[in-house]
Order: structure tokens, then sequence, then C-alpha cells
């Protein structure tokens, strides 16, 4: 989760992102950033920023429960974390200033959460500190909003019920989407290699309500809201979600994103993927 104020979150509220975001987008996406950094039984890994620590259970499937730390700023993610996988080891700390030893891990993992740091390049030299030589620092990334053909939508619906304030809540989320700009930051961090890659995702909901339940009702963003601008927001919807609607009234909404590797040293040899 985010290194600010604005995303800290009571445990209950961490325990509906355990419930409603993991399942409709972050499970699929940790299992494809495992994938791509190829982790294997017995590497030692970070899962940065973990929240409620799907990542860092997904790792540990390969790598072993002992052999993976979770990582995140904020106490009510870690509580559910520890609640659900307790064999791994979850610690507070900032991803600004990791609470971890230098050249610790095999692998440093980030998912979905580089655009909420106060500052992403300061964020990834913690990590390549973190890493070994020849360790692998992997983030994924929501990509830009105007490359999302439902969100992009729904942010402008919701942004006209709700007012600009809407937009500095869920705009954050898409803050890192530009990937040329993405690498930038990794070179800026002292990666000497830099590899990408752009997923196109596939968020499910049971409904246009689900939707708007884990989109708005889920987030720092539900507070500024009155009754009658949430209710507008359910009524719109389910029209601008309509082309994403399954025979069931299910959702399935596609989200691109991408992944970008880092490696610690040139060792690897020259890989650039789009």
């Amino acid at each position: 989760m985010a290194s600010t104020e604005s995303f800290q979150l009571e445990e209950a509220a961490a325990e509906a992102y355990e419930a409603k975001f993991v399942p409709a987008m972050f499970a699929e996406w940790a299992q494809q950033l495992v994938a791509a950094v190829g982790v294997s039984p017995g590497q030692r890994i970070l899962d940065v920023a973990c929240g409620t620590g799907i990542v860092a259970r997904t790792a540990a499937e390969i790598a072993g429960a002992g052999a993976v730390t979770g990582v995140d700023i904020n106490p009510a993610m870690l509580a559910v974390a520890a609640r659900v996988r307790p064999e791994i080891s979850w610690v507070q700390g900032d991803a600004a200033a990791l609470p971890v030893q230098d050249g610790t891990f095999d692998v440093v993992l980030c998912q979905m959460a580089l655009m909420f740091f106060p500052d992403a390049v300061a964020a990834l030299r913690e990590m390549c500190r973190a890493a070994v030589d020849g360790g692998t620092v992997a983030v994924a990334v929501p990509g830009r909003l105007e490359d999302q053909p439902g969100y992009g939508p729904f942010v402008e619906l919701v942004s006209r019920h709700a007012g600009s304030g809407a937009m500095s809540v869920l705009g954050a989320y898409w803050a890192c989407g530009d990937l040329e700009e993405l690498k930038r930051l990794f070179a800026q961090a002292g990666f000497p290699e830099v590899e990408s890659h752009t997923h196109i995702g596939k968020a499910k909901y049971s409904s246009a309500a689900d939707f708007v339940a884990v989109e708005v009702e889920s987030t720092p963003l539900m507070a500024r809201l009155t009754e009658d601008q949430l209710a507008s927001i359910h009524t719109e919807a389910a029209a601008v979600l309509q082309p994403f609607a399954e025979a069931d009234g299910s959702l399935t909404v596609p989200l691109q994103g991408h992944l970008v590797l880092g490696h610690t040293s040139t060792g690897h040899g020259a890989r650039q993927a789009g």
C-alpha cells in the first residue's frame, strides 16, 4: 500500500481489501509478477508494500514460506496478512527506508504500489540495496488511464459526480503508467539493465455494483462522497460498464499494466522486451 497518510486503513478496510481487491485483480497480477522473475525454490524473496500479502503468498508457494518477507507501512494490512499466512515474515516499514540489511534478497517484488510512493526513485534504490548482486527487482504497475477502456470512462464518471478531489485519489493509481518514463525511473535508481513487459489482465466483478464497491467504496474516496453522489455513481456505472458485462451480469474488465524488471548487475546479458 501507499506510504502516505491518505492510504492508512483501519483493519476492517484492510479485510475488505483482501476480500475484494485481491480476488478481483491482484491475484492474477501476483502470478504474472512471480512468473516474470522466475521465482525458484529456496530463493529469498522480499515483497515491498505487500498489503495483505498476495504477492508474498504466491512467491511462498514456490520458494517456501520461510524464505519470504513482506514489508508494508500499514499495520492493518500486516495484521490481515499475518492472519492469512502466519508462517511468512511480516515487517512494518516504509519503502523509502526498508528495514532490511543490504544484499539480503535474491528477488525484490513490488506490486501495484510504486505510484503511491512520494519518491519512486528513492524507493527503487532501496529495493536495489536490498537485493543481492545479480538479483532482480520487479514491479507491476497499471498502465496509463487513457489506455484503460473500462477504468478510464469509470474514473471520468466518478470525477464528474465527486469533483476534482476524486481524481486526486483515483488518478494517483495510474501515475506510473507511462512505460518509457517508468524505465527511466529504474535507470535513475541505478539499475544497469532493465526489461519490461506489458500485460492485459482481466479484472473480475460480480456486477456493476460490485465494481463500484471495489473501486470506490473500498478506497479513501468513500469518506468524501455524499449518499447522493454515491447513488448517482451506482446508477450510471451500469451503463458505462455495459461493454464488459457477461451474460450472467458479471463483469470482465481489461486492465493494462506493465511489469518492469531491473537487474542489479549486467551479468544477465542485454535483454529488452516490449
